[in-house]
């Protein structure tokens, strides 16, 4: 069973000062930290730049034993892990708290180096992927009886939901985990289950709990509210007309920090050349370049070399940049917690901070870029189901994952989507058994862009819709922000 030195309250506060240079906890940063500390099982739901990490980071490096912190993304993992080392570095009762990450771009001495680390217990904090979690060197050395676990924490949880079916299907694996580790643990041994988000509305939380087998779970929920961002939506007619908004917006911010949104590389490449020759210091920045170049790119912005780069999802996530002055989707998001996720990267340190998205006309007939983008999701989430239905008449009954994975193509995207539609459970993280064989049920309604596509149309306050779409009913009865477009117009039109 787990064996932690009993930390008394004072001495949570006292490293919490000393090692993050904070005065005092932010709510519901307490509450949280007492409840990974009593090793319950939690969903938190925090505005980016509400201190999520913290909440987390603090236990784990408080107690003997280890906590996995389960990531999205390598340069997620890189930066909160090298934050932790050299805030803990500076500070002689905490430099030997260990804190190592695992992931598929590491050379290979350091790869050995962490592994020889985990398989000794010396460390506190364990970063890696959710494919890396289930990698058969590290699986062996985190079911050794003697390696005492904590906890697992899922960051970024919100990319169960979006990824989990399709683009990352080992994410659906991972609520058979903690009973895996459990069976070769000695018995009263207790693992909490903490998941992390900045968003998350109310059928992403529950696919969350069920997904994770989330046990009573603490709900920690905060309204998503920021009074310093300040959203708007402009319609565009043309391609050219899209540049040209783009171009008058950075214009008109010269020199601040920033970041420009599209939805695939190509975009990416080709926006920031058209910006590049029109004289901007930026950047394209997408999943497909090397660690070397994105390390890069993502120093140049820290430092204000850049001052914007022009990114796909894949930049931003757990990136601590507090000054950064304006977001703008060139292409808007295809889901609502995409959006609320990226415009939460500007203005973390309070300051005013503008949010633009760029949308086609809305009847698509000019321009219909935007509508085929969508019809474009739409259909491939379609394939995919009518893929997985007809492989399922294929599969055993029973099979392990990775063995499927081999002979079928598609083979691990058919599972995650059995699992998502309640027709197939995990006997571990490894083996599945398929429960019914039926026509898989219609696609679920949150995996939709019909909430974003409502958002970008309404009339209403925005901030009063972002509430409504994330389970806040009651505080946005009668809101009115007085800063989004929206507002804005109402109060000019009514002075």
């Amino acid at each position: 069973m787990n064996h932690s030195v009993k930390t008394s309250w004072n001495e949570i506060r006292t490293a919490f000062q000393e090692i993050w240079g904070y005065n005092d906890f932010r709510p519901p940063q307490e509450e949280i930290i007492r409840t990974l500390f009593a090793k319950k099982d939690a969903l938190i739901i925090m505005p980016t730049g509400g201190g999520k990490s913290i909440c987390f980071q603090l236990p784990a490096l408080l107690q003997t034993g280890l906590t996995l912190v389960v990531s999205p993304l390598v340069a997620l993992m890189e930066n909160q892990v090298q934050e932790l080392r050299d805030a803990t570095q500076r500070l002689k009762p905490y430099r030997n708290l260990s804190v190592a990450l695992l992931h598929s771009e590491l050379p290979n001495a350091q790869r050995r180096s962490t592994l020889l680390a985990l398989e000794r217990q010396q460390l506190r904090l364990l970063y890696l992927s959710p494919e890396t979690l289930l990698s058969v060197p590290v699986w062996e050395r985190l079911c050794q009886p003697q390696l005492v676990i904590n906890g697992l924490i899922l960051d970024e949880a919100h990319c169960l939901v979006q990824w989990g079916e399709t683009f990352r299907p080992t994410y659906r694996r991972l609520g058979a985990v903690r009973a895996a580790l459990l069976k070769s643990k000695p018995p009263g041994t207790k693992i909490a289950f903490a998941a992390f988000t900045a968003t998350a509305d109310p059928p992403a939380q529950k696919v969350i709990k069920e997904t994770l087998q989330l046990f009573e779970p603490a709900v920690f929920h905060i309204n998503p509210y920021r009074s310093n961002l300040n959203p708007s939506v402009r319609i565009v007619w043309t391609p050219l007309s899209r540049k040209q908004q783009l171009l008058k917006f950075i214009q008109n911010r010269p020199k601040q920090a920033g970041l420009v949104y599209v939805r695939t590389r190509r975009d990416s490449e080709n926006l920031a050349a058209w910006l590049q020759e029109m004289g901007f210091a930026t950047a394209s920045y997408h999943a497909g370049l090397g660690a070397e170049e994105r390390r890069e790119i993502e120093a140049s912005w820290l430092s204000g070399k850049k001052p914007f780069v022009i990114c796909t999802s894949a930049f931003g996530m757990g990136i601590n940049k507090s000054d950064v002055r304006w977001v703008v989707h060139f292409h808007a998001p295809l889901l609502l917690s995409e959006y609320v996720q990226e415009i939460g990267r500007a203005g973390r340190d309070g300051k005013p901070a503008d949010t633009l998205t760029l949308v086609s006309e809305p009847t698509g007939l000019l321009y219909p870029e935007d509508k085929l983008r969508q019809k474009f999701f739409e259909q491939k989430v379609r394939e995919q189901q009518f893929s997985a239905q007809r492989l399922v008449k294929k599969l055993p009954e029973k099979g392990e994952v990775d063995a499927i994975g081999r002979q079928f193509p598609d083979g691990a995207i058919a599972l995650s989507l059995l699992h998502s539609a309640d027709q197939l459970t995990w006997l571990d993280p490894f083996h599945y058994s398929i429960t019914n064989r039926a026509k898989m049920r219609k696609q679920k309604e949150l995996v939709t862009p019909k909430h974003m596509n409502k958002y970008i149309n309404t009339r209403h306050c925005r901030w009063q819709f972002l509430l409504n779409a994330f389970g806040f009913e009651i505080e946005a009865t009668n809101w009115l922000c007085g800063h989004c477009d929206n507002c804005q117009k109402k109060l000019s039109v009514d002075s």
